[in-house]
């Protein structure tokens, strides 16, 4: 891939827009957030 080219998300926690990284290869589809603060973010307001 070129990095001109790479796929992004929106993170639904932050509204962000984040691209594609190599550690997340294998299984892209599955990623949702950007970080793991917004993952640990979105457990606490799930959870509220």
């Amino acid at each position: 891939m070129k990095k001109q080219h790479l796929p992004t998300k929106m993170c639904p926690v932050c509204n962000r827009p984040f691209t594609w990284r190599k550690k997340w290869e294998k299984n892209w589809e599955e990623v949702k957030y950007c970080s793991d603060r917004c993952r640990g973010d979105a457990k606490k307001t799930k959870k509220s």
